[in-house]
């Protein structure tokens, strides 16, 4: 099946420009996450974690005097998707579900004609948080050198580095777009959990599905266009396969898009991070990916 019929559309003569475009996008991000920071879920900073719902809603004021009586002044409270669903997150520490115990006591002194129930509850050492932080960045670097050492398998070396560099950079890309909107919308919890990294995870490997496509078809073209010089055959490589990229991407997305807004509120991280990563991914497959192969040959042809 074909979304539009045969193109000729020269992507790699421009592919120094948008190396400064993804360049000056990782820059921007990479100071967004060095100055603002990126927001951690009590996974990787350690804490205790509660989602409450009531039988209405209530306002936030109230719940924050009502952990302040209870000796939580500087418990994160927000809204949970719902209004009457509150998410209370303490970074405070102590033995066993002593503070879950407390936070559920200043509830219940507060509101006690209100009816509500603890919906999810989740606790964490500091010293499992930092192993955790650290295994999720062993999982991700961990991926990337598997991947450069299949594509460097099965094409060549510089299709592996090309890969990987491509992932890397929707990695940053992604990273950085979530550390910037992080507070600005409301409707949106970005905050860096398992279901964030497994979002990483899994846009590394779509996103790789996609250069391999490309890159099949620039070996078997190398075959068949003896004649045709490395960039216009890379060039009529995308050009063929541009409909299949656009019509899996696409409808990838268009799922994603639908989870994001009606999936509720632990989904919507997941999903953002992956509709930043599927649009990251196809760019950067023809202009970081498949550019690096041409400039990395003419290199080494020189």
């Amino acid at each position: 099946m074909r979304l539009f019929g045969k193109t000729n559309i020269d992507f790699m003569a421009k592919r120094r420009m948008w190396y400064s475009v993804s360049a000056t996008v990782i820059v921007v991000g990479l100071f967004s996450v060095v100055f603002k920071g990126l927001h951690l879920g009590v996974d990787f900073r350690g804490g205790t974690e509660l989602v409450v719902q009531f039988e209405h809603s209530v306002p936030i004021g109230e719940v924050r005097d009502a952990m302040e009586r209870a000796g939580f002044a500087r418990a994160e409270i927000k809204t949970f998707g719902a209004d009457n669903l509150i998410l209370i997150r303490t970074t405070e520490q102590a033995e066993g579900a002593a503070i879950a115990d407390r936070i559920k006591a200043g509830l219940n002194s507060s509101f006690p004609q209100i009816a509500h129930t603890v919906v999810k509850e989740d606790r964490i050492g500091p010293k499992i948080g930092a192993e955790l932080r650290r295994d999720a960045v062993y999982a991700v670097i961990a991926s990337l050198i598997v991947i450069l050492g299949y594509m460097a398998m099965r094409f060549k070396f510089v299709y592996g580095v090309g890969a990987v560099v491509a992932l890397f950079h929707d990695v940053l890309v992604t990273l950085g777009a979530i550390s910037i909107l992080d507070g600005l919308l409301g409707y949106l919890n970005l905050e860096i959990d398992q279901n964030m990294i497994a979002a990483f995870l899994t846009l590394i490997g779509f996103s790789v599905n996609d250069t391999v496509v490309i890159f099949d078809r620039i070996r078997e073209n190398l075959k068949i266009y003896r004649s045709m010089s490395l960039i216009e055959v890379i060039n009529r490589s995308v050009n063929d396969t541009l409909s299949r990229t656009i019509i899996t991407s696409g409808t990838v997305f268009l799922v994603l898009a639908v989870l994001l807004i009606f999936g509720g509120e632990v989904n919507r991280g997941f999903a953002f991070a992956m509709l930043i990563g599927i649009v990251t991914g196809v760019y950067s497959t023809i202009y970081i990916a498949s550019a690096i192969v041409i400039d990395w040959t003419a290199r080494a042809k020189k």
